[in-house]
């Protein structure tokens, strides 16, 4: 089967269980599933039902699929993504995105946990752009003519016009909204201090473990994006050291924030 016969596969499977014409696809990262939980007529999925779908096993990812109504739109929203690390090939973490856009998506917001070099724990920042170190890219292979190009334009991958919206939208809640790079790893470890250094050098503001893979795949399909990090820790050589528990400890203390800023965007996008 083509990867084009699993996409419609997929869609037609989600179509029949009552998930049509989203507006945006919801794409959330470590300990920020919650936001999932505020969908209002809500048809929730769980990921080993759908047919050609990857399975997240990464602790804060709950593995749900949830179709309803947020903050007055149509949103598709993914409480746990796929990552390269858990040994998904990149078809895998970028299917979601390619449903999504199959389903009627023109929009997504991708949201994750990252680590901070320009900015502190308790942060949450906007994406401007991104750089790629995964060493990796989800177009390569046969290219989906019917999805877009085979030579995507990656200028504007985080959409300025949804970045100008949030930034108005974080001012209106009196909020903190940093902006600035996040530069894409593979992980699964952490980085080492000499990493960072250079990362800092290469002008990164921010490092993680996914979300380029997805923002390529949407950029290729032309879906608007808004990019999202809450940042969960100081990268490497900036603190003692670095722990997952950490990171699933400073998304709670944050997430009212990320879901008031969430939604209030998504309102005015």
């Amino acid at each position: 089967m083509t990867l084009m016969d699993k996409i419609k596969e997929t869609a037609a499977f989600l179509q029949d269980k009552g998930i049509s014409a989203p507006e945006f696809g919801l794409i959330l990262g470590s300990g920020l599933g919650e936001l999932a939980e505020e969908v209002e007529n809500a048809i929730v999925v769980d990921y080993a039902e759908i047919p050609n779908w990857g399975q997240s096993t990464v602790v804060g990812h709950a593995g749900k699929l949830v179709y309803g109504d947020l903050a007055g739109r149509k949103v598709l929203a993914l409480q746990g993504r796929f990552h390269f690390y858990e040994g998904n090939p990149m078809e895998v973490v970028t299917f979601p995105v390619r449903v999504m856009k199959a389903l009627g998506a023109t929009g997504i917001i991708v949201t994750n946990a990252a680590g901070g070099i320009e900015f502190g724990p308790g942060s949450l920042m906007l994406i401007s752009d991104h750089i790629n170190m995964t060493g990796q890219n989800p177009l390569i292979g046969e290219n989906l003519e019917e999805f877009g190009p085979r030579f995507p334009d990656m200028s504007d991958a985080y959409t300025a016009a949804y970045r100008a919206q949030a930034r108005k939208v974080a001012a209106d809640l009196n909020l903190e909204l940093q902006e600035g790079v996040y530069l894409g790893v593979t992980g699964p470890t952490y980085e080492t201090p000499a990493e960072i250094r250079a990362y800092k050098t290469m002008g990164a503001s921010a490092v993680g473990m996914s979300t380029v893979p997805e923002v390529i795949v949407a950029a290729h399909s032309g879906m608007k994006v808004l990019g999202i990090s809450a940042i969960t820790n100081f990268a490497a050589g900036f603190q003692a050291e670095l722990n997952h528990e950490e990171v699933v400890e400073v998304t709670e203390r944050i997430k009212e924030n990320f879901k008031s800023f969430v939604k209030a965007t998504l309102a005015e996008l």
